[in-house]
Order: C-alpha cells, then structure tokens, then sequence
C-alpha cells in the first residue's frame, strides 16, 4: 500500500483523537530511532532524518500532507456550503490560472473552497488545497482582483511554501522520520497509531503557525511576484493585485486578525509588487466580458 493511503486513513480520523503517555510513546520512539539508524542517516541523533525524508516526498505525499493540514482548518473555520455557484467560479478562475503555469498539473488538482467567515483571509496547503474567506471575497472588486487573490495562493502552493514551513519547523525531525517510518509499518501494525499521533501533533503545530503567523515576508512577497506572473499568462491584468491590496489597505483596519496578523501590511506588499509589475506583459483589454460573468455570480 502507497503512502497516500495511510493519509487518506490519518485524515478521516479525528485529528486530537490521540493521546500517547510517555509510557506508551517511548518504545514507538526507540524503534524510529532505530529506522533512522538502518537507513545510514548520520548525525549525533538518530532521529535526524530530516534532510533525507523530505528530498524524497512525492506529489500523492505532498497531496495527503496537505490534506491533513486542511483538516485542521476546517476544524477552526466551518467551510461555506449554499453558494455552490461562486465556488464553482473561483475553482474555474483556479484552472484557468493553472493550466497556464509551469505547474498546471499536480497529484489531486488544485481545489478553491470558500469559508463562511467574515474574517479577511485566505490559506493555501500543500498539495492544492485553497481556501479563501467570505470576508476576503468581498473585497474583491472585480473577477480580477478576485483572481489576483487566487493566483497569490497558487504560487504560495507552487512555490511549495508550505513544505518548507513543514521543513523549517522545530519539530521537522521528527515530522520527517514519522512520515518514512509511517510508510514501512503500515496500518496493519500494532504501532501505526502512535506513529500516526506523532504526525498529527506536527501537523496541528504547523497549522497552528501557519494560521497565527502566516508564511514569512519574503515567501509573502514572492507569492505576489509569482501571482503577477500567473495572472499575465492567464490574460488578466498583474497590476490588479495591486489594486486588490489598495483594497485590503483601507479595509482591513476594521477586521482584525486575519491578514493582519498573518500577512505584511498591505502597503509593503504594494510597494514590494510595484517594483516588478512591468516586468510582466500586459494582456489586451478584455474586461468587459469579465465583468459582466463577475455581476452574474457576485
């Protein structure tokens, strides 16, 4: 059995379902020890499998991480499910985004799911996985800038942001050496479970991170570079993110959280994203047929 199937079994389970005493903890601890050693990877401490486990994640790997993460945001913010129409015309603004890229097919798709929540703010997983607030969408002033906030996910998803959030944790040695033994011992295993509470308690710190803290301002930054791109090579206007920020400039003061305490300020992300919006061709004015789809669904 893949890897990917020990996730798909990992997120139907209640993600605090686990509670491993030390007890109970220590013996799974010493056999992972012991897998790191017999796979030859040095260091002072066996469990230092951290830079060999995470050169080998596959897609489905990286999919089935992502989708452990979603789990958890869905446990904080109840996913919007009476507007089927707009999520359908974000997930097409998605593809169109997408099929453009220089990575427009990944292991289960690139998914946009709208969460009911007037908070201003949007995450994006390993994987695929995006989800944007209501909150967030009503800023938007145009399928455009709707689009621009889009695109800023997918680069963060392209840009593989969140992996590296999982590599740069404290807890990434561990993450890492469970992730490799998970794969050798299989469901079937007596042990599987602690193993796979030892998963879930970095996936819950990563998440944890992620929705307090929000990725660094450099990966920020990059995100709306990449997102510029994107938007160009889709036929949409890149300087729209910027109008988009103009947006969040004058809204979010009166939405805290959110962006505010997970993203730099939007005026610093401006001047970050003029710097380079020439750099990227400006497609012909095809607004209007734009605009008038935008009107139907909003």
């Amino acid at each position: 059995m893949k890897i990917g199937n020990y996730f798909t079994f990992l997120v139907f389970i209640p993600l605090a379902a686990f509670f491993i005493s030390c007890e109970s903890f220590s013996p799974m601890l010493y056999d992972m020890a012991s897998y790191a050693q017999e796979q030859g990877i040095p260091g002072s401490r066996p469990l230092n499998a951290y830079g060999k486990v995470f050169e080998q994640i596959t897609p489905e790997q990286e999919y089935y991480i992502g989708r452990a993460v979603a789990a958890n945001v869905l446990a904080v913010y109840k996913l919007q499910t009476n507007t089927p129409a707009m999520t359908a015309y974000m997930n097409k603004i998605c593809n169109a985004l997408v099929i453009n890229s220089e990575r427009p097919e990944i292991y289960n798709g690139y998914h946009v799911g709208i969460l009911d929540s007037d908070e201003i703010n949007a995450f994006a997983t390993p994987g695929g996985h995006i989800f944007i607030t209501r909150g967030l969408i009503n800023c938007a002033t145009s399928e455009d800038t709707l689009a621009s906030v889009i695109a800023h996910e997918v680069a963060h998803i392209q840009l593989q942001h969140g992996l590296k959030a999982i590599k740069s944790s404290r807890r990434a040695e561990v993450f890492s050496t469970t992730l490799s033994y998970a794969a050798k011992i299989g469901p079937e295993d007596s042990r599987f479970s602690e193993v796979v509470g030892s998963f879930t308690d970095g996936v819950n710190e990563i998440v944890t991170d992620m929705m307090t803290k929000g990725y660094s301002r450099s990966q920020e930054f990059d995100a709306d570079i990449e997102a510029m791109h994107l938007l160009s090579l889709a036929g949409y206007e890149p300087s729209s993110i910027i109008d988009m920020l103009k947006v969040l400039d004058k809204e979010q003061p009166d939405h805290p959280g959110g962006f505010n305490s997970t993203h730099p300020a939007p005026k610093l992300r401006i001047e970050n994203a003029q710097r380079y919006v020439n750099w990227y061709k400006t497609p012909p004015d095809t607004r209007s047929y734009r605009e008038a789809r935008y009107r139907e669904v909003m």
